[in-house]
């Protein structure tokens, strides 16, 4: 089940930044840098981002989370994260189409480390186009990506 989850309640966004440092810390494995900005997240600037956040529970148990901002008939997906015990079996999936499904828009767009090799292929899988490349630093770069429907 997806629901929105309410990010000013102190318990639930405890709960995602829990989720969200554990997810971030595999991405960080992978791409060599452990100074990733989710990482620094507190539960102030969670509640602060301006973002809504929808959670994906089994059983009661919260297992990833995707947050977005809608403007101008485009979703940016700000975060899209699973708990580690819960990898590989659809959560970002049904996360992804849960988007598709209840909002319209014209675009989604989204940006990843251009390192971490399973997001940049969950995305394209999804009819995302690479739209940029960005060198933050000589550590790090991220690949932008865009899907648009046709409404």
């Amino acid at each position: 089940m997806i629901k929105e989850i309410d990010i000013l309640n102190k318990e639930n966004t405890e709960h995602i930044l829990s989720i969200q440092l554990d997810s971030y810390f595999v991405e960080a494995k992978i791409i060599g840098l452990y100074d990733l900005p989710p990482l620094r997240d507190t539960i102030e600037s969670l509640q602060q981002s301006g973002e809504r956040f929808f959670g994906y529970y089994m059983d009661e148990t919260l297992c990833g989370v995707v947050s977005i901002k809608i403007e101008k008939e485009e979703i940016d997906i700000h975060r899209l994260f699973v708990h580690p015990n819960y990898f590989r079996k659809g959560i970002a999936q049904g996360l992804l189409d849960f988007l598709e499904t209840n909002f319209s828009a014209k675009t989604m767009k989204v940006a990843t480390g251009s390192k971490n090799h399973p997001a940049v292929k969950f995305y394209l899988k999804n009819k995302f186009q690479r739209i940029n490349e960005m060198v933050v630093d000589n550590q790090i770069s991220l690949s932008f990506f865009k899907k648009e429907f046709r409404v």
